[in-house]
């Protein structure tokens, strides 16, 4: 098994690519506790430095601690897991472990607009530099939209940046009654 890396936007998370589908739903892992619902992420966990696991559709984006050791340092245990991992065949979640981040429910005209958005031009281009961007809340009184960020984009210095000049932009372009996006943390 061939495992490639990517560099993202955020210097301290790195992008591996196993050549082959990760996850149908991607799924965020922020502290050990949460990583115990994946042997993947219970296993990353367990290399020194990472703060953090992404599971996207077809990668791996990893945090590491700032202040803890250098990428040429932590590359090989990371590779060696996620190898392990998909050699091993071991499911990726734990039975029933992990509840999807985006509630079902009645949506408004204007959020299915907005979700549509941000499934079918958003994510694939932010899922580009190892993130994600799930949709929040709309207030339609105000026209602010909420938008959670998630692997290389959250925490990376220039999400702000996508969010205003990318992200906004096009939402108040195709969805005239968004006034305002904003990240929630």
């Amino acid at each position: 098994m061939f495992i490639q890396t990517e560099p993202t936007p955020n210097p301290n998370v790195l992008k591996f690519l196993p050549g082959r589908d990760v996850s149908s739903d991607p799924r965020d892992f922020v502290n050990v506790d949460e990583a115990a619902a994946s042997p993947l992420a219970e296993a990353l966990f367990q290399v020194e430095g990472v703060k953090g696991v992404f599971f996207g559709y077809d990668y791996v984006s990893v945090t590491r601690d700032a202040q803890g050791l250098e990428w040429p340092q932590m590359k090989a245990p990371i590779l060696a897991a996620i190898m392990d991992h998909f050699v091993s065949g071991a499911p990726l979640m734990r039975g029933g472990a992990f509840d999807s981040a985006s509630p079902e429910g009645d949506d408004s005209e204007i959020v299915l607009e907005i979700k549509q958005l941000l499934d079918s031009r958003i994510r694939p281009a932010v899922a580009q530099d190892g993130g994600d961007i799930l949709f929040d809340a709309f207030d339609e009184e105000t026209g602010v939209l909420s938008l959670r960020m998630r692997g290389a984009c959250a925490g990376c210095p220039s999400s702000s940046a996508t969010l205003k000049a990318g992200v906004e932009q096009m939402m108040k372009h195709y969805v005239p009654e968004v006034t305002r996006v904003e990240q929630v943390i």
